[in-house]
């Protein structure tokens, strides 16, 4: 496995900043922010589209430092009712992907309104009323496969081998069941971005997604949660407040290991391994409470005490 984090963990630095401190923490590359729910300040990307010299000095700067360029990164929901930019966005990521020779793009997989007349996302996450069914089929059907199966199309046109989705809240896609669904229905150009530190919140086991992906996991997002105990008991994993404010809060995303310990990550590389999983650890740091810098710096340094990073070489000795 290679680690690496997502640039927007330092979103507040300069981009050479930002590669100094990759080059100097020993991580092996950047997972770039592109477009969608971020503000992109380390990738222009109307800029580099179709500019073949912006893109050669933007990838040099990494060569330069002995770094990759893990992905390029377009979360957000492309399938918003109202805000056709975030699916444009993605697209063009796409694009330029293709251009620059990235084979990877991390994405979500939108999630649009619950019908034709509706101006807002609609996240259906229980059975009943029955409307719900009725929001699910038309999401589903009118919208999120044939967009994916457009997508999926620009993807092989441009040379972009794999779309990881990231399973996350407000998104069609969210669990195991969900990825694999869409994925049946689209094709194996999406996979899944397993970033355990959503599916704490909804209640999955990171280790059981991991075993039932297998070869279905196309890249992971390394990234904590804090389950507030206390809180959860009265107000449960339901929890809509404000980002902010961790101690009014059910959860919370935080450091590497100061939600589960090193021992979870450990045994979460580890069968990431046995489903097969040889790619990037790219760390996600939003934890509102500890500086970036220094947060980022012990997750790295938590992740290269764990990861397994060489070929295994081991077999029972034939006698």
């Amino acid at each position: 496995m290679k680690l690496g984090f997502v640039s927007d963990s330092l979103g507040n630095l300069p981009f050479d900043a930002v590669l100094n401190h990759a080059q100097r923490m020993g991580v092996s590359g950047i997972e770039v922010n592109a477009c969608g729910w971020s503000t992109a300040p380390h990738f222009r990307l109307s800029s580099m589209l179709g500019n073949r010299e912006a893109q050669k000095r933007f990838a040099a700067a990494f060569e330069e430092r002995g770094l990759e360029i893990i992905s390029l990164n377009a979360n957000g929901n492309p399938l918003h009712p109202t805000d056709p930019a975030q699916g444009q966005g993605l697209k063009d990521t796409i694009r330029v992907a293709g251009e620059m020779g990235i084979r990877t793009v991390c994405t979500m997989s939108g999630l649009p309104a619950g019908s034709a007349g509706d101006s807002m996302p609609n996240w259906v996450v229980s059975s009943w009323p029955p409307e719900t069914q009725t929001i699910l089929r038309y999401q589903w059907e009118d919208k999120l496969i044939p967009f994916w199966t457009e997508i999926a199309a620009l993807a092989k046109e441009n040379g972009v081998d794999r779309i990881a989705l990231e399973l996350h809240g407000n998104q069609c896609v969210y669990n195991v069941p969900s990825l694999l669904k869409l994925r049946e229905a689209v094709g194996p150009v999406l996979g899944a971005n397993l970033d355990p530190s959503h599916l704490f919140w909804m209640g999955a086991d990171p280790l059981a997604a991991a075993d039932a992906l297998g070869e279905a996991v196309y890249h992971v997002h390394a990234k904590d949660t804090m389950l507030n105990r206390p809180v959860q008991a009265t107000t449960s994993l339901l929890e809509n407040g404000s980002l902010m404010n961790i101690p009014a809060r059910s959860w919370s995303y935080i450091t590497l290991g100061f939600g589960h310990g090193e021992e979870w990550w450990r045994q979460f590389c580890y069968r990431l391994k046995m489903a097969g999983y040889d790619g990037w650890l790219s760390i996600e740091h939003e934890d509102v409470l500890l500086n970036s810098l220094e947060g980022l710096e012990k997750s790295v340094a938590l992740l290269q005490g764990v990861m397994p990073s060489a070929p295994a070489d081991f077999k029972p000795q034939d006698i």
